[in-house]
């Protein structure tokens, strides 16, 4: 028995950040809310007031060993793990190599990690505890440096521009996948070859829908939680390899805190991130996430509200300037012809600058790490 703790000590303070997901660091958005406080803070309480629908009790997802991680003096990051016990088995060793995916089968899902159900096949944590944000979470130096996340959306609306967008981002860009798209598992096939991090964006309810309505399989707040989990697990279930759930509009859904409970608790139990793109100050994802013990971040900057390559280079440079007052950044954009254009542009300039562009799932507060 002590022989076995030992080798598993060896191999956990042998594994580097490569094949592993991200640091614990809490996600601070840089832009106030209207009442002058931050939109998230840096320290948040482990409990979270309950609100009008919100009886929430602090929780963590099911499953997972413990994760300990050190930071050397050249910046490296050294991962232990320790395995989590199984009932009258002894532990479950945990393979650090699972952590992070090969390359060479990236396009490939781990079985482990899906469950088959009428909607398809869906992302679940795994029995050894592994969780999809860590299997397919792109892997970072773990140097301390100034990080930036960039999330493209709208993969699978345009075959031209999912193609572009795939072809022609750098690999460090995030990729999301529109659960209303076309052809999803070919795109996400070459999107992982290539090395994105890709998330799956599900249509929410806004509040002037249905003039502005996301598309089919939109999650109304007038939806009853069976309803609005079966659309959910619709969406989910049309690709996979992906870390995480991002909204698509959605400000309504996102601020009715009995709507999206379930929904929420869906996303997290299945080991997923749950990525706000920031359009809505009313959104209850900070509350919801730090309550359920899920991963979470939110967008900083929307990057091309004004789809002109010079306004979305300037853009990135604000979104530059928020990741250097707070140690970190995300910013959020479509894949647009020009916007494809300004990212790459900046993308080559801002690593001279000292800048690690990473994957999305590396600026995500996590309570399990």
């Amino acid at each position: 028995m002590l022989g076995s703790l030992a080798l598993v000590s060896i191999l956990g303070l042998s594994t580097y950040s490569a094949f592993a997901p991200l640091p614990l660091r809490q996600f601070s958005d840089a832009a106030p809310k209207p009442d002058g406080t931050d939109a998230q803070t840096a320290q948040a309480p482990a409990t979270v007031p309950a609100g009008p629908g919100q009886n929430l009790a602090t929780s963590r997802p099911l499953g997972g060993a413990t994760v300990q991680r050190t930071v050397t003096d050249d910046g490296s990051v050294v991962t232990k793990f320790t395995p989590k016990p199984r009932d009258g088995n002894g532990p479950v060793l945990i393979d650090s190599q699972t952590i992070g995916q090969d390359s060479r089968v990236a396009a490939l899902p781990n079985d482990d990690l899906l469950e088959d159900t009428p909607e398809g096949r869906l992302p679940i944590i795994g029995p050894d505890g592994l969780r999809p944000f860590e299997q397919y979470a792109r892997p970072w130096s773990g140097a301390r440096a100034t990080r930036v996340a960039i999330v493209v959306g709208g993969i699978g609306l345009s075959q031209t521009g999912s193609q572009r967008a795939i072809r022609d981002l750098p690999e460090e860009i995030t990729l999301a996948f529109a659960a209303t798209g076309n052809s999803l598992s070919r795109w996400m096939q070459e999107a992982r070859r290539k090395g994105h991090e890709i998330v799956l964006q599900v249509p929410f309810e806004p509040f002037d829908y249905p003039a502005n309505n996301p598309g089919r399989g939109t999650l109304l707040t007038t939806d009853q939680p069976g309803e609005a989990l079966k659309k959910l697990h619709e969406a989910m279930g049309r690709i996979t390899n992906y870390t995480g759930v991002m909204n698509y509009m959605g400000a309504k859904y996102m601020s009715d805190a009995t709507a999206f409970e379930p929904v929420m608790r869906d996303i997290g139990a299945r080991g997923l991130l749950f990525l706000d793109d920031g359009s809505t100050a009313r959104s209850l994802t900070d509350s919801f996430a730090k309550a359920i013990g899920m991963p979470y971040a939110q967008g900083n900057l929307l990057l091309d509200g004004q789809p002109e390559k010079a306004a979305v280079l300037a853009k990135l440079d604000e979104l530059e300037r928020i990741a250097r007052r707070n140690g970190q950044a995300i910013g959020i954009a479509s894949a647009f012809d020009e916007t494809i254009a300004a990212i790459r542009q900046w993308s080559d300039e801002a690593t001279g600058r000292g800048i690690e562009i990473v994957g999305v799932s590396a600026l995500a507060a996590d309570a399990e790490q």
